[in-house]
């Protein structure tokens, strides 16, 4: 057992869309120890797809079983070259995930997935964050809730997401109805994964932490946690069940899960008995492990970007349309945390990268560097061209995944690096509209604190955001903020430490570097920013929807005949 004066650790397990990472600091100042990244083996990029259907993404659940023990087992091992650390030293654990990423699971709470009868079944997997099949479901929950006494939609933006709980399930129930009757309950990644390594998977009682389920599952306490029994019966009896079988309380993340069994804690290298905190998702805690407080904007920029305030209980906060849940202590302990975000960023360079870059630029890494190159040479608004950033659906302040991308001045000379600026910029103005409706709504964004990969390595594409929103952006100190959040509530649900906020003291900051806005960039940026906002509220808004509704309900149509082969 550790002494009192020894060096205390804390570890981190960071599940993300195409790997999971474990990450061990020390408690004390936030240094970060050893990492160890375990690449999801199944599917491509660890992501499930269905070539019918451009609009699944799911996972295997056995990715994110193997995932823990790969993960945590390596970084203890490569943490013994620190004279510091000791495997016995480690007080906590604390998981951040993905989300909504459900899980249909039997009466024992073990995955579907993971019986011989549904191993090949795509929907007995998780329903990973980015499946948006059930759009229509969604539109169908919104409309619905729009109609009853409790406002259960006030608190997640007015409009329920294909990305969320309740909509996956219900097109689940639709689309593959012998899964669905198999499923006894259905649990968030965020939740299994610390049930997992408690030894308490048991749906009826497994904890359910409330930042998934006050952001995704429509979870709270002025209704009584979930919705009704009346409402999810007029979407379809049968999910009335899941009600049955979800926990009645949700938990805040510097709560305990439970403790570490000696089973899972042999195979990892670590003593039983370590606490394990209340699961949420990567966001949220990557917005505490860079130090968020009231008025800081935290941007979790990777495949998607998530957008993270708190706002104190006492503010007088009004409900604001389009953002993805405000719910008291899903960030912070004590404070509304606030979500929004994009549903495609680096997702959008990607995909241009992949599948549109000319060869000259070589490889698809050397393509990224190639065209980060040339597109920094480009002056603001030289090109001519203007993007919506839409590829993938609008997360905030629409909440539309049936938008789509849009790029607006091409020519017979327009280059890749003019593109794919442009696309850099569309996400920048996405990033700004959402700046401006915490704004609207009396949240003031008195800094922007930014992390993830991107963050990290694009110099240009910091300079853009900073340009164009006409902030200072900041970088979080840690590299692996969701990590290093889901540490810290690690090590605040071991006692290590009384509150979140204490630990951020200790724990957290930023880097020195600091992209501040060109005047001269900003100005034209602000122009091209209301040429954006025309486009967004000419396709994106109420007047725009139905006519883009109705092309793209038309391109869905006979994309799906032709590719089942039919004339």
């Amino acid at each position: 057992m550790a002494k009192k004066s020894d060096p205390a650790f804390a570890i981190g397990v960071d599940y993300g869309t195409n790997s999971v990472r474990a990450l061990i600091v020390d408690i004390a100042d936030g240094r970060e120890v050893a990492a160890h990244v375990f690449d999801y083996p199944s599917g491509e990029a660890g992501i499930l797809l269905d070539p019918k259907d451009p609009h699944t993404a799911r996972q295997n659940p056995a990715d994110y079983i193997e995932g823990f023990y790969k993960s945590v087992s390596h970084a203890v091992k490569a943490a013994a070259s620190d004279p510091t650390f000791r495997p016995e030293r480690v007080v906590g654990i604390g998981v951040d995930t993905t989300g909504s990423t459900p899980i249909p699971v039997d009466r024992s709470g073990q995955p579907l997935a993971l019986s011989p009868e549904f191993g090949k079944e795509l929907a007995a997997h998780a329903w990973l964050w980015k499946d948006h099949t059930g759009h229509a479901e969604a539109a169908e929950i919104t409309e619905k809730a729009k109609k009853v006494r409790d406002k259960y939609l006030d608190k997640c933006g007015g409009t329920y997401s294909s990305e969320w709980y309740w909509s996956k399930l219900l097109h689940c129930k639709r689309s593959a109805p012998k899964v669905f009757k198999a499923a006894y309950s259905w649990v968030e990644l965020a939740d299994f994964v610390p049930a997992y390594i408690t030894g308490n998977l048991n749906p009826d009682t497994l904890p359910r932490g409330i930042c998934a389920a006050g952001h995704k599952a429509m979870f709270h306490e002025a209704w009584g946690g979930l919705p009704s029994t009346k409402f999810l019966s007029s979407l379809d009896p049968a999910l009335a069940a899941i009600r049955d079988h979800y926990a009645p309380h949700a938990m805040t993340s510097d709560q305990k899960a439970g403790s570490l069994t000696a089973e899972v804690a042999a195979r990892v290298g670590l003593p039983a008995g370590i606490a394990v905190a209340v699961g949420a998702f990567d966001a949220h805690m990557g917005a505490v492990g860079a130090g968020i407080k009231a008025g800081t904007l935290v941007k979790i920029i990777g495949t998607s970007t998530c957008d993270m305030m708190v706002a104190p209980m006492d503010s007088g906060l009004p409900d604001i349309p389009g953002l993805c849940g405000i719910v008291p202590g899903s960030v912070v302990p004590g404070m509304y945390g606030l979500e929004a975000g994009q549903s495609a960023v680096g997702d959008i360079f990607n995909w241009f990268v992949k599948t549109l870059a000319p060869a000259q630029y070589g490889s698809e890494g050397d393509a990224h560097v190639g065209l980060t190159r040339d597109a920094a040479k480009l002056r603001p608004g030289a090109s001519g061209l203007v993007a919506l950033d839409w590829n993938n659906g609008n997360r905030t302040i629409l909440v539309d995944p049936l938008l789509s991308g849009l790029l607006v001045g091409q020519t017979l000379h327009t280059t890749a690096a003019e593109i794919y600026r442009t696309l850099v910029e569309a996400t920048a103005f996405g990033a700004l509209t959402i700046i401006n409706r915490f704004e609207e709504y009396g949240v003031k964004v008195k800094e922007v604190v930014n992390c993830g990969g991107i963050a990290e390595k694009n110099p240009m594409v910091m300079q853009i955001y900073a340009d164009v929103c006409n902030r200072p952006m900041k970088i979080s100190r840690s590299a692996q903020t969701c990590a290093l959040g889901a540490a810290i509530f690690g090590a605040v649900a071991s006692g290590a430490y009384k509150s979140v906020e204490a630990a951020q003291k200790k724990m957290t900051g930023v880097k020195e570097t600091v992209y501040k806005p060109a005047k001269s960039a900003a100005s034209v940026y602000a122009e091209l920013y209301r040429v954006y906002r025309t486009l967004h509220d000419a396709f994106g808004t109420a007047s725009g929807k139905p006519q883009l509704h109705g092309v793209m309900k038309d391109l869905i149509a006979i994309r799906d005949t032709a590719r089942r082969g039919a004339g």
